[in-house]
Parts: structure tokens; sequence; C-alpha cells
């Protein structure tokens, strides 16, 4: 087991991985007190060699495994990759590229729509990993030889499970449909946080303009308040707390005071005239600026018996192809298509138009069925009508 905590040696590791065609990546890592994710162990693994990198160290410079994230002549294998990858593009601005996402890929192999590193381990390669280290502190030192080997363990079995199933995408060339799902994983915009959208987290189904133009207002304020300190929103004021702020719009300090979850000494300090200034802001703007409500799209009438039977041939398109339900369509979608043909849905574009969308408007228009025989679901493709049938 190979524990790096001094940045030359971490500068010979990296040196060394910058000539591999791939590596792979994981981090361990806590945000429970805090806003930004606490980045507290990086684990490394190239085709001969794995390391455990401490970053807690003093002194530590990890500007050769940023070096190395950012080349694009190496691939960057994660698992799941999301959360890894923001803590890289906070600490740069910059997202690790290229990247390859195992459980993405597993979705497009048919594993389903978001196995574990260790269902892939073992159905991939015959590997039990032992996850009881799972919820361990990892700020705390020194790391036990337990931890430290779980947390290689990672990223040295992820290798395998990587060729797996790149392997499995050259044989069932989908290789471009996971492209287009790592679009989205490469994004910067992907991993910014706008405070001003910050009030769309709540997921406020209905609201009066005046209700949603103060409580964006707030929400960003909280956003902003709670990036600096470094701290949990929900510690900093409760989701709950912003609600009743936004629906009566205190602009004094007694008002303030009467907020559930707000003593009257928070409501009177620097805290509190935040929040009004926010509030004041909110109702200073012309109404004209103020946020709408989004409207619910309202389905004809008679469209939830196709819609299900859009839900059931998507489910047997997807089972027959060994592909994730969740990358070809979403509940949405299908209401969309039964809605209205040239809806802007990906499940009407590309790869998922021919092994859905193409199928799911032929059954909207009669050109297709479905039929029920034991445990099977057949789809059978009609004749259209003729004319004189039709009279």
């Amino acid at each position: 087991m190979t524990v790096i905590a001094d940045s030359a040696a971490l500068a010979e590791f990296c040196r060394n991985q910058m000539r591999a065609d791939y590596v792979t990546v994981d981090t361990e890592f806590i945000r429970d007190n805090s806003y930004w994710p606490q980045l507290c162990v990086v684990q490394i693994a190239g085709p001969a060699e794995a390391a455990l990198i401490d970053p807690l160290v003093p002194g530590m410079d990890l500007q050769p495994i940023l070096e190395l994230l950012a080349n694009r002549e190496v691939l960057k294998v994660f698992h799941a990759a999301r959360q890894d990858v923001e803590i890289f593009f906070h600490l740069t601005g910059r997202v690790p590229q290229p990247i390859f996402d195992t459980q993405v890929a597993a979705m497009v192999c048919g594993f389903g729509e978001q196995a574990s590193l260790e269902t892939l381990a073992q159905r991939l390669a015959g590997i039990s990993i032992d996850k009881s280290s799972r919820f361990t502190d990892w700020s705390h030192r020194p790391l036990s030889e337990r931890q430290i080997r779980y947390a290689l363990d990672d990223v040295v079995h992820l290798r395998p499970i990587y060729e797996r199933l790149r392997e499995q995408l050259e044989q069932n060339r989908r290789a471009s449909w996971l492209e287009d799902e790592m679009a989205l994983l490469t994004d910067p915009a992907t991993y910014r946080v706008d405070p001003g959208d910050a009030w769309r987290r709540l997921k406020v189904r209905a609201g009066k303009p005046r209700f949603l133009a103060v409580l964006k207002e707030v929400a960003a304020w909280r956003e902003e308040e709670a990036q600096r300190r470094d701290m949990p929103r929900n510690r900093l004021i409760r989701d709950e707390a912003l609600l009743e702020i936004a629906a009566h719009a205190p602009t004094n300090v007694q008002d303030l005071a009467r907020t559930r979850g707000l003593s009257r000494g928070v409501a009177e300090g620097r805290f509190g005239q935040g929040l009004i200034v926010a509030v004041e802001r909110a109702l200073a703007k012309p109404e004209a600026d103020w946020p709408k409500p989004e409207p619910k799209p309202i389905l004809p009438q008679g469209l939830a018996p196709l819609i299900d039977l859009l839900r059931v041939l998507l489910k047997s398109k997807c089972e027959a192809a060994g592909v994730a339900q969740k990358l070809v369509a979403s509940a949405a979608d299908l209401e969309a298509i039964a809605a209205d043909d040239q809806a802007e849905v990906p499940a009407l574009t590309g790869w998922r138009r021919k092994l859905f969308g193409e199928d799911a408007l032929a059954l909207k228009h009669g050109a297709l069925a479905l039929s029920a025989k034991g445990n099977r679901i057949s789809i059978i493709p009609l004749k259209p009508k003729t004319r004189e049938a039709a009279d």
C-alpha cells in the first residue's frame, strides 16, 4: 500500500502516470460542517501502481495532481464522478478532461440506473469490495491501515471494471452514447453555483410573483453568506424559515423576529439586517422583473392511457436493448411525446429516437401494437389502414 505524504513523492508519482493511457481516480471528503466539500484523501491508480495521497499534510503541493487531471492525453476514470469532479473544479475552476464515468457506462451497458462500484466489481471482475469503512471520518489522522486499504481498493478495482466496460462498449457500438452523457459531466456550468438561482432548489410548486421575488433575494443572500462562511446553507437558516420570510416579507426587526427558527437576537444582528435588506431589495424591483410561477403543463384529457402505454414500450425496449430507462426518456418526456409529435425532448433525437422515439410515435399513431403473452411483451408493427378500410 503506497501512501504519499510529501510533495516530492507526489510529483514523481504523477510524472510516472503522465505516460499512462488512463488512470483511475477517487476522492474521500467530508462536507457535514461546510458549504464546500473538504478534500481529505485522493486515490489514483495507473497501470502499474496505485497511491493514496494525503492532501491534509501541511505544505502538501497538489499541483502535480491538478496537472495530471488537466492532461488531455490521459483518460481519467471515475465512478459516479460528479462529486469528485466538483472538488477539483472548486480547486481550479476547470473540469478534468477527458473523463470516463463507469456508473454512466454501466447504464449504457444495461447494469441499471445507479449501479454501485461493489455491484460492478462483482459482476465484471468477480471481486468483492469491503465497504464497511464507507462512513469513516476521513479528516481524522492518522489513517488506519483498514482505511488506507479501503480507499485504495476503489481505484485498484476500478481498473478491470473500466476495461470490461470499454470492451462492452466496443462490442455493442455504444461508445457514442456514452459521449453524449459525458457532455454534462464535463460542462463547467454543471459545477458553477449561481446564488441567483438558489431559490429554485426549494422547488416551490406555486406562489405569487411577490412571494417568488422575495424568496429569490433571501435565498441568494443565504447562498452567498453560506459560501463566505463555508457553512451548510441549512445550518445558516433553514429552508422553512426562508419560505416563511418570503410569505410575510418582513422589513423590520420586529416582524422578522416572528419567523419560526429565528431568535430575536439573530433578527437584531447583522444576520437579520442582511435578510431585511434582501427583502427590501426584492420589493424595490419593478413588478415586471419579479419571477413568474412556472406554468404547469396541462395535458389534454385522455392522454393518461397513452402515457401508460409509452411507459410499457419504454421498459420493453430498454430491457431488450440492455440500457437503463433513465438514459432514454423521463416521465416528463413521455408526457411531452404523448402531447406533441415534435416535442423537444432527448428521446426524439439521436440514438434515443432510433431506440425508442420512432416506435413511440408509431404506437401513438396506431402503426404499432403491444401484446402480452405470459410474462413477455411483444411489439407488433401494424399496417396503416387504407382510406377505404377506414371508411
